[in-house]
């Protein structure tokens, strides 16, 4: 073999799949089209829509060829501990659909591994999917010695994209590194998670589109999908036998040495940390580079993960401030030639990494002291939750973060303590919430010297849903600035509007801006200081200055639905009254468009009598279809006749009185229906405490409520289909079935205590056993299926004891079966089901294999299962 660089690698591939008549594609983005997917983890997911014929190719090629870029996240605790698992990794492709399959792929494979890598192919080996003769017939063809062919299962052989799509059984090229990389057991193969077989290529026939229930339907042709991990044969063309040890890979270890002053291959620790930092700064790069910014959920969470993890090793290895700008540099100049958007977004890739980096760096430095004291004054190797959670909560030190600190010492984070104190956080955050707004508008001093210099805005939306209005101040980051422009975020103020700023606990009116040359999505409205409206827009076309008019328009479907469920609100408090007593007073509430949520003064839980009653009054009232009219007054004259005020509320000296004529008045200043039949009707959809003698009730009105109902009714329906039953009889039905499953449940715990060894005969108890230091049943008995196998397992172990195993045989419908099974305390001394069954089942002319606590081959020859289990008797006996 000739030593390639990665590069040369990547080039020759390409090349030589043109040659056989694919076209090159490029990479696709990190982003991919498919939903069902978080991030593109393998080369054939930008072709599904071809290999499901909602795309043609041009019938000039064959089928197509890329190099992908992929990040996969699934193994991101393992990365930087073995020589293969990367979170960024290039994966070689070639695709078919249709115009080639089996015979071609197999022969090209070996053809480019051979005669075009200089692979030598004594050291080539394969493996299939268990039931795949097909592919070991055109192996066996090519020259491979059936010896270096292994079938697998389906976990190991058979290849999906995603949850659904195309997928198909396939076949993996080995590379033997040597038994110097192995584990050293002489049924070390293919499949064997020590180094010595390295897999560098996967050739997936993808003969099935895998649907969202589980089935497989064949797609209408048969399909190649090909994946060749380009750091892994980079690896094996370079001589080394550990992915980190290649040019890209060990360049970018290189930086980190020259940052930390630490030597690779001297302190493991120091490695993991290196060879982390080398991984992820390929992940971060190209994410940003496709548009992904960090956040806290999807797509952006795993790219803060991953960034904060490499800050964290910088950390651990003594790097000082940010640093990931070095890595950035050397990703883009050792792969911006193949990838134009690192380079062109290189400007975009060190703001948001810089940004990120600083503000995790002060997160670490705080939590890390706090850690260290707690880690050092501990007496188990449990950290408490609750310590956990004050680094989470005080620090904003990320809980994946202190797991991964802590398990670099040996000690686990009371993850189930840390979870009681982020719920009980969660109770407390409702409960202040209403402060904390006020808070932060008394805070923002910005806001009250824009309010001085242009005024109070004007609100219209009591009568109107949009007008005319003009622009007295554009904001940005809470800051006036002269213009916002298309693609910019910000604040816009107008002299007067008919959106409603979020108070009193309705949520602010979205919509648009507009004139004729720009136009502007309002997002949300609030009010930071009293008497200021802020919209807060995304500029979608144009640019908007100060002093310019625009047509102000709100979203005005949703504030019909915003207007329904705040009067509801109103039609409920008087309702509980009624139902619970006068001392019900609102104490917080959320008018959003789609539910409503009211919390009130009382001091138990209501019962499912009290909640229909309130539901039935308050319908009642909405069908009695009551006028819904206001008035402005004195504050003074408003309690003088009686009105509701919300408690700890404050209120100016003018106060609006809306009244639900026949119903209630009170205090509100929000937007309501004019006649309560506009209502619809209201459904409480749960009631529950949000702290001492407070409740809850959270419900919904109108289409929301009959949404709701209808959902209901469809589970209903769909549980007495299943049933067979009248829908009315479901709930009799279901008490029914729960009695007659807690019998069944206590005949069958009576049945375990009164069984010893039920299934398996005394003379097989007396002669079947092996002692080899815990007790072997090594035996036939004819006329069980897998399942059946199983059980007899299940039971014979309860009378075998903790520590013991079986080797059973069986005949059933003249096919042979064989299976060994061990409790976790034999495996411990040394059984391994899986190594057995694979060295037995040739008796049988069979396959099979699994784990070593399971494992169960099938076979053709019923005449050798006899043989089958005395060839396990001498391996145990030995």
């Amino acid at each position: 073999m000739e030593y390639m660089t990665t590069a040369e690698i990547r080039e020759k591939y390409l090349r030589f799949f043109e040659e056989k008549g694919c076209k090159r594609f490029p990479s696709s983005s990190l982003i991919p089209d498919d939903p069902s997917l978080l991030l593109t983890s393998a080369g054939m997911v930008q072709f599904k829509p071809y290999f499901l014929h909602q795309k043609h190719l041009d019938n000039a090629y064959v089928g197509t060829t890329t190099a992908q870029k992929c990040v996969r996240t699934n193994d991101i605790s393992i990365i930087g501990t073995d020589g293969r698992h990367l979170s960024f990794f290039e994966m070689m492709g070639n695709f078919s659909f249709g115009k080639y399959f089996k015979d071609e792929m197999c022969k090209w494979a070996l053809e480019f591994s051979c005669e075009h890598l200089g692979l030598p192919f004594e050291k080539l080996y394969f493996t299939v999917f268990e039931d795949d003769d097909e592919t070991i017939g055109v192996w066996e063809n090519l020259g491979v010695d059936p010896s270096h062919i292994t079938r697998l299962g389906e976990d190991d052989n058979f290849w999906r994209a995603g949850p659904t799509g195309p997928c198909g059984p396939c076949s993996e090229i080995y590379f033997d590194q040597g038994p110097e990389v192995g584990c050293g057991r002489p049924e070390c193969a293919p499949g064997c998670e020590c180094d010595r077989y390295l897999e560098y290529w996967n050739l997936v026939f993808t003969q099935y589109d895998g649907q969202e229930d589980g089935t497989l339907a064949p797609l209408p042709t048969k399909n190649i999908d090909t994946g060749m991990g380009l750091e892994r044969i980079a690896a094996i063309m370079q001589g080394v036998t550990s992915n980190w040890d290649t040019d890209v890979l060990h360049g970018l270890i290189e930086v980190g040495e020259r940052l930390s002053g630490k030597t690779y291959g001297e302190v493991e620790a120091n490695d993991k940390a290196l060879r982390v930092l080398a991984d992820h700064s390929r992940s971060v790069t190209f994410m940003i580079a496709d548009g992904i910014l960090p956040s806290n959920d999807g797509r952006g969470y795993v790219l803060r993960r991953l960034l904060r993890n490499a800050v964290l090793k910088g950390h651990m290895l003594g790097i000082e401030g940010p640093f990931l700008g070095e890595f950035i540099a050397e990703v883009v100049r050792v792969m911006g030639d193949e990838y134009h958007e690192i380079v062109e977004n290189r400007e975009l890739i060190d703001r948001v990494v810089l940004s990120e980096e600083e503000r995790f760096l002060r997160t670490l430095r705080q939590g890390r002291v706090f850690l260290e004291d707690a880690l050092g004054e501990m007496m188990t190797e449990l950290l408490p939750g609750q310590t956990a959670f004050v680094l989470h909560d005080t620090y904003g030190f990320p809980i994946e973060v202190t797991q991964e600190i802590c398990a670099e010492r040996g000690v686990e984070v009371d993850m189930e303590g840390f979870d009681v104190c982020m719920a009980a956080q969660r109770e407390r955050a409702r409960a202040n919430a209403k402060d904390a707004d006020a808070a932060w508008s008394t805070y923002d001093g910005s806001m009250q010297a824009v309010l001085d210099r242009v005024g109070s805005t004007q609100f219209l939306g009591y009568e109107k849903n949009d007008c005319n209005a003009t622009i007295k101040a554009l904001l940005k980051d809470g800051q006036p600035v002269p213009f916002l422009e298309a693609g910019e975020t910000g604040g816009i103020v107008l002299d007067r509007t008919p959106f409603y700023a979020e108070k009193g606990g309705q949520v602010g009116d979205t919509g648009f801006l507009s004139n004729e040359y720009s136009r502007a999505r309002v997002n949300d409205t609030k009010e930071p200081e009293k008497g200021l409206t802020v919209h807060y827009v995304t500029v979608e076309q144009g640019k908007f200055y100060a002093n310019e008019g625009v047509f102000a328009e709100i979203d005005v479907l949703r504030r019909e639905r915003i207007r329904r469920n705040h009067t509801a609100t109103h039609v409920l408090h008087w309702a509980l009254r009624q139902v619970l007593g006068e001392h019900v007073k609102q104490a917080g509430s959320l008018v959003a468009p789609d539910r409503l949520r009211f919390d009130f003064t009382h001091f138990e839980a209501m019962t499912r009598e009290q909640i229909m009653e309130v539901e039935r009054i308050a319908n009642e009232k909405i069908m009695e279809n009551h006028p819904v009219t206001y008035r402005e007054t004195s504050l003074k004259a408003a309690r003088e006749a009686g009105v509701i005020a919300l408690f700890g509320e404050k209120y100016g000296d003018i106060v609006r009185v809306l009244t639900v004529d026949g119903v209630s008045s009170e205090l509100c200043g929000g937007t309501h229906v004019r006649q309560t039949s506009e209502i619809g009707f209201v459904k409480i959809t749960r009631e529950s405490s949000v702290g001492a003698n407070q409740r809850r009730i959270e419900a919904v009105t109108s289409f929301d409520a009959l949404a709701y109902v209808n959902d209901i009714e469809r589970e209903l329906r769909e549980t007495a289909d299943e049933l067979r039953v009248p829908i009315m009889d479901v709930s009799e039905r279901t008490l029914t079935n729960i009695k007659k499953i807690a019998e069944l449940q206590q005949h069958r715990d009576t049945m375990k205590e009164h069984a010893s060894a039920g299934g398996i005969s005394q003379e097989v108890l007396d002669n079947a056993k092996l002692d080899i230091g815990y007790p072997v049943l090594v035996f036939r008995q004819d006329g069980l299926d897998a399942a059946s196998m199983r059980n007899l397992w299940d039971i014979g172990r309860t009378y075998l004891g903790e520590k013991s195993a079986v080797v059973l045989g069986s005949v059933n419908n003249g096919t042979p079966l064989l299976m060994a099974a061990a409790t976790d305390e034999a495996v411990a001394a040394g059984f391994n089901a899986g190594a057995i069954i694979k060295a037995i089942a040739k008796n049988i002319k069979g396959g099979g294999g699994g784990k070593p606590t399971m494992a169960q081959a099938g076979g053709k020859d019923a005449a050798g299962l006899d043989a089958a289990l005395e060839a396990a008797r001498e391996m145990l006996q030995k």
